[in-house]
């Protein structure tokens, strides 16, 4: 890049009232770089459903299933997280709209309860969540697109390289490419989902629908376990996971007070609609014995059932995974961006291109923090630990919502949803929370400890203003 193509975004800067009115104002009053609203409502769907469908419904659904205990009681998991996930979207919708800033929970968290308590949220995102998913789902990725080359042997993920590799360039070079890239991928694993569903119904048509009759279905139905069942609402909520990444990026969404609310209430249904007859579809063809056996269920459903054509349903996953790696890149690095505005993270990553308008530091930053994580052994043992940590915040940033309303009953809120909507919300987080601790505290313990360790770097790097000139030396040679 050429010298002065670039141009830092003072914290607190890109949602001063000034900037919120002018696209390139800046909190002193000075035309500056601001990010451009370029999101429209399509584009906003495509990030929530794209994120939130990834390789999941089409590899391992399982977990539902296998602590549901019954075909009928997983397919009302699965509707059942599906509303409550709305319901979190709905509370928020408010939020993002009240607190426009992009950084979603975190910038929401940091206003309401303090720069600790926001700090611990964007360490924990920084440190393992975006880094270690976004490099899970590459793996993925690179594992089915080469399996149809190799149908006979467990693919080498190392012979391709994942596509974060890619993507960081289409990100930087433009938010409407990356737009771009997120509508088709989108579209294309709906138009596989479809391909999914309308099976099942072919299948449903020619008599083959013995598990979904009522008497079978609901089979073992009372014999379930309460922790078992909330084990099942765990599974089903993380499989919703993404539902919150268009808040990361409010502050590029064209007319937020209406796109944001509209996008959340096309796509989440959409999502429902699709994980019930997915799941549905898969039992049509394959018993629950062959379905929790499967490590690729939308794999053994294909071979079942597309004979020479079952190469499309390892493709569809790839395809899959690609979309939800751009819309985890591009929406996280949003999040870095705004953390590094609030000072919460080195002001190299708040600058932004000046044509461009977009956080190529924070994009850059997102790619290497993926492809170290490539380098451990340990990736899916950090994902279940900081599993229940990333969960907790949901319901931190939700009661949030009831806590500002009595601070500030005032305060202008473009949506004001009911507040039966957080505490409906809220009652069902606590209910997952209390048995995630009891069926797993080591796992929960251990993610607690990680989160925690934010709270030296934050009094030492972030509270701490006025350090000894010493202290700045040391700390920068370290660096260097």
């Amino acid at each position: 890049m050429s010298e002065g193509s670039w141009k830092p975004c003072s914290p607190g800067g890109g949602h001063s009232e000034r900037a919120a009115s002018h696209p390139d104002a800046g909190t002193d009053g000075n035309i500056g770089i601001a990010l451009k609203k370029q999101i429209g409502l399509f584009s906003a769907c495509g990030i929530i459903i794209g994120n939130i469908i990834g390789s999941g419904v089409f590899v391992s659904p399982k977990g539902v299933l296998q602590n549901a205990g019954s075909v009928g009681l997983s397919i009302i998991v699965w509707v059942c997280t599906g509303f409550f996930t709305a319901v979190g979207a709905l509370c928020y919708a408010e939020l993002g709209v009240t607190i426009p800033k992009s950084g979603g929970d975190y910038s929401y968290v940091k206003d309401i309860f303090g720069g600790l308590a926001g700090f611990l949220r964007l360490w924990i995102a920084v440190l393992v969540i975006y880094p270690t998913s976004q490099a899970v789902v590459a793996l993925t990725f690179s594992t089915y697109v080469l399996q149809p080359l190799f149908p006979t042997c467990l693919p080498a993920t190392d012979c391709l390289a994942p596509p974060g590799s890619r993507l960081p360039w289409v990100n930087c070079h433009s938010v409407r490419w990356a737009m771009c890239v997120q509508d088709v991928f989108t579209a294309g694993k709906l138009l596989a989902l479809g391909l999914i569903i309308i099976m099942g119904f072919v299948q449903i048509c020619k008599g083959h629908y013995y598990w979904l009759e009522p008497s079978h279905a609901l089979e073992n139905f009372r014999e379930y376990e309460v922790g078992l069942l909330a084990l099942s609402f765990l599974q089903g909520s993380f499989a919703y996971g993404g539902w919150n990444f268009l808040n990361y990026v409010t502050e590029e969404l064209v007319d937020p007070c209406r796109n944001l609310p509209r996008a959340i209430f096309i796509s989440i249904p959409v999502v429902t609609f699709v994980y019930v007859f997915v799941n549905m579809a898969y039992i049509t063809a394959l018993s629950p014995q062959e379905l929790l056996a499967s490590n690729a269920v939308a794999v053994t459903f294909g071979a079942k059932l597309l004979g020479v054509m079952s190469w499309i349903m390892p493709m569809a996953v790839a395809l899959s995974t690609f979309g939800g790696v751009n819309g985890s890149l591009f929406t996280s690095s949003r999040l870095f961006f705004a953390g590094a505005r609030e000072g919460h993270l080195p002001h190299l990553l708040a600058m932004i291109h000046t044509r461009r308008c977009t956080p190529i530091p924070a994009l850059l930053f997102t790619l290497i923090s993926t492809l170290l994580m490539l380098c451990t052994s340990d990736i899916y043992t950090l994902i279940n630990y900081v599993g229940f940590v990333n969960y907790l915040f949901y319901g931190v940033t939700v009661a949030g919502l009831i806590v500002l309303r009595v601070q500030q009953p005032s305060m202008h809120r473009p949506i004001k949803i009911s507040l039966v909507w957080p505490v409906l919300y809220l009652l069902f987080w606590t209910f997952l929370m209390v048995f995630s601790l009891y069926s797993g505290p080591l796992v929960c313990g251990v993610g607690l400890v990680i989160m925690m360790t934010g709270v030296p770097v934050y009094f030492l790097g972030v509270y701490w203003e006025n350090k000894p000139r010493c202290f700045i030396i040391t700390m920068s040679k370290a660096a260097s």
